[in-house]
């Protein structure tokens, strides 16, 4: 079967639920158990079955089922939200002594806990210009257990080469993990050496901006249940009226992705002719420095996407962003609704590789209206843009 049809089928399971086309929600913290046999042969398999509410009931199974299905892996973990997913899978396989390689575009709370909790453990984290490839390998130290990647980066959109990265840490006898969220349908993470696949399931996943998921996807069962055990030690456990709703969402990923990217194509290439705009930063363009990876190991695009603007005063920027009819200032992504934020300054930083664009930066987020609404949306906001400059 097509992965769009996998998806719509997986973790579903209708005989089960009285012919029910979804998973019931199931609130659940106690399971009872019809004898004392039956109660300590539950336990005998760590995670297997129904035991306890927080260590997952038949809506978190369904939900895990599915992403591994999506992400063709061989089993997920859910979180409660995608930093969850991140710092879950990175505490999961470091411990003091270790040394992280951290990409130098990661998400910004990915950064504060590498600098904050991490280190305050004794993990050391070096940060590594996105674009290094193999040449990754200069950084690598005995004790390096893990190597973060996140293609495209966060904010700048950096594509990486992600099997040359995992040749040289395997060779190495480290593990690869990934941000997958950018690529979450369009990257097959586990064809490219990737060992641990995180999204942030709020995005896409659930689509339409109205829960906090996040979901942890392992290469093999040893993987997995490292993941498994470190988190149920922590006692995550999400609620599972997010794990419906992340189920609800991803069986529209599908279509729904496919008019987030067509809408991102046409208003990235409209923008890039644009007399305002430096460059537009979409690894599906062509004239991105990072597309032919992209094309190389993508089979589509999404939409979200960055712009850097020419030159222009910060209040000039501001009334062109405040006067949006469709673009809301807001921050996450991957629901029905389009964002904007601006980027510039202290959003973006970097320590490992320089990044001086030529004037303002913002990231946006095409959502599922009408593309010739959002192009005139913007076009609106290039006229405030040049009356707020003369």
């Amino acid at each position: 079967m097509k992965k769009s049809t996998r998806i719509l089928h997986a973790g579903r399971k209708p005989e089960l639920f009285h012919g029910a086309v979804n998973p019931p929600v199931y609130h659940a913290s106690t399971i009872l158990h019809p004898s004392v046999e039956a109660m300590e042969k539950s336990g005998r398999t760590p995670f297997e079955g129904v035991r306890y509410g927080r260590f997952g009931t038949p809506t978190t199974f369904a939900l895990e089922e599915a992403v591994a299905e999506l992400e063709g892996g061989h089993r997920s973990v859910a979180t409660s939200s995608g930093l969850a997913a991140i710092t879950g899978a990175l505490l999961a396989f470091l411990k003091a002594g270790d040394h992280l390689l951290m990409v130098d575009t990661a998400y910004f709370p990915t950064r504060k806990f590498c600098d904050t909790v991490l280190s305050g453990l004794g993990i050391e984290t070096t940060y590594y210009d996105p674009l290094a490839g193999a040449g990754i390998e200069a950084l690598m130290r005995p004790e390096t257990k893990v190597v973060f990647t996140e293609s495209p980066g966060s904010l700048t959109f950096e594509v990486q080469d992600i099997p040359a990265i995992a040749e040289v840490a395997h060779a190495k006898g480290a593990i690869v993990m990934m941000d997958n969220t950018w690529g979450v349908l369009h990257f097959q993470p586990f064809t490219k050496g990737v060992d641990i696949s995180i999204q942030a399931a709020t995005k896409y996943i659930v689509g339409h901006a109205d829960a906090m998921l996040g979901t942890i996807t392992a290469a093999t069962p040893e993987l997995w249940l490292a993941v498994k055990t470190s988190l149920a030690a922590f006692g995550a456990s999400p609620g599972t009226e997010e794990m419906y709703l992340g189920l609800r969402g991803l069986r529209t990923l599908p279509v729904r992705l496919r008019q987030h990217a067509e809408t991102a194509q046409r208003l990235t290439r409209w923008l890039e002719a644009r007399p305002e705009v430096e460059r537009v930063l979409y690894p599906p363009l062509e004239s991105d420095p990072g597309h032919d990876l992209w094309k190389r190991d993508f089979t589509g695009g999404c939409g979200l996407f960055g712009v850097i603007l020419k030159p222009a005063a910060k209040a000039a920027v501001d009334a062109m962003l405040d006067g949006y009819s469709h673009f809301k200032l807001g921050f996450s992504w991957g629901g029905f609704e389009s964002l904007v934020i601006p980027t510039s300054g202290h959003s973006i930083i970097r320590t490992a590789s320089p990044w001086s664009p030529a004037g303002p930066s913002l990231r946006f987020h095409a959502g599922l209206e009408d593309a010739d609404d959002l192009q005139d949306d913007l076009e609106r906001g290039f006229g405030r843009l040049a009356c707020a400059a003369s």
